[in-house]
């Protein structure tokens, strides 16, 4: 700890902020097999049996602090927490090496070259695509064992939203003195995630208005000379050119592909309808390609877009299946064929294969049961 205060600002102001236990009787009884961090209690505790040297020791407590400074077990939301541990040790302990912090000890650390530069939730989505694979690691406290200790949701409180905010700050002020007194090298890949966790999450709304903004450029009004203005009429010499707007073209339209399923929430789904239509609205978006999938597909054909928060029932006839309603908009005929899709699901569907430009809408906290190749924007 006074190594970090004196000598790497960066991770100064959380070390002093955590109490240090080796007690190897209570490592024993929690099965910390080397070290684990309790952000709630602000403990980290090292197994003295481990045996680790200085050099070593400088490696695991940077480890345990950065969890706690990137805000690890805030951001695990509704993954399984061994996995987004073990996708987040991957990423801690590839920068660590970069940045030569101490040494890596040979047990319990994850490292592999190949995911070098990927974020902790896209190494997630590899992950739960090959659990077999991945699932007898070991991190820091043991195998199968995350070292990320605490009650699931502590931070939701008044007091883990304080502490949230206060591990966030320590990290950010803790770069900016590390720059300022030039303390060494720190991988471009951590400081793009801690100025990320200093700024406030953009809305969901907000970059669903974004991903129609790419597609649908607005309408601009264009000079005519068609038609003769009136004012022509004393001066018919003179052409003076009239302002008329563009007509959206039959092309300016997307795909809807809806989970309707009983699992569905219903309040967000006419929450994310509302959202669609007032934005296709003001994008001059006239007609929507509409169809309702849950244990069947169902075509409605081209919409309003005002007209599509009425019309949608929720089924509730079991499991959905998403992928025959895909595949109907990617080979129908009157569907253009650079017409994006937006998918609003709850995650709880089949595993998707989509060609053409996509994006998902699901509830915070829901992940898909595949790497998404496409944007996912999550309501709330």
């Amino acid at each position: 700890m006074s190594w970090f205060l004196s000598h790497y600002p960066l991770l100064g102001a959380l070390a002093a902020s955590f109490k240090i236990i080796e007690d190897p009787l209570l490592c024993h009884r929690m099965q910390i097999s080397v070290a684990a961090i309790n952000m709630q209690m602000r403990e980290i505790y090292v197994n003295p049996h481990a045996r680790l040297e200085q050099e070593e020791l400088r490696f695991v407590m940077a480890h345990e602090l950065l969890h706690a400074g990137l805000r690890h077990d805030a951001r695990c939301g509704g993954r399984d927490p061994y996995y987004w541990n073990v996708a987040c040790d991957y990423v801690i302990n590839a920068w660590l090496l970069e940045m030569r912090v101490g040494r890596m000890p040979e047990q319990g650390l994850l490292y592999d070259p190949a995911l070098k530069g990927e974020s902790a939730e896209a190494i997630y989505d590899r992950i739960v695509a090959d659990l077999r694979r991945y699932r007898k690691l070991s991190t820091l406290r043991g195998v199968e064992l995350g070292d990320i200790l605490g009650e699931p949701g502590w931070w939701a409180s008044s007091e883990g939203m304080d502490l949230d905010e206060f591990y966030r700050s320590c990290l950010s002020q803790g770069l900016m003195m590390h720059q300022d007194q030039g303390r060494g090298y720190i991988s471009a890949g951590l400081i793009e995630e801690i100025n990320a966790l200093s700024q406030p999450p953009i809305p969901w709304d907000v970059e669903l208005a974004q991903w129609f903004d790419h597609f649908f450029t607005p309408l601009e009004n264009v000079r005519t000379y068609t038609r003769l203005s009136r004012r022509q009429s004393s001066t018919p010499d003179i052409p003076r050119p009239l302002w008329v707007s563009d007509l959206p073209d039959d092309n300016r339209t997307f795909g809807v592909v809806l989970d309707t399923s009983g699992s569905m929430d219903r309040v967000l789904l006419a929450k994310a309808l509302g959202t669609i239509a007032s934005y296709s609205i003001a994008r001059d978006v006239t007609q929507v390609r509409v169809v309702f999938c849950d244990a069947a597909t169902f075509d409605q054909g081209y919409m309003a877009p005002e007209d599509i928060a009425g019309n949608v029932k929720v089924r509730g006839r079991g499991g959905t299946i998403l992928q025959p309603g895909i595949d109907l908009l990617e080979d129908a005929h009157d569907f253009p064929k650079e017409g994006p899709l937006l998918i609003i699901t709850d995650a709880q569907c089949d595993r998707l294969t989509i060609r053409r430009e996509h994006a998902f809408l699901v509830p915070v906290g829901r992940y898909l049961p595949f790497p998404p190749r496409g944007l996912v924007f999550r309501m709330h």
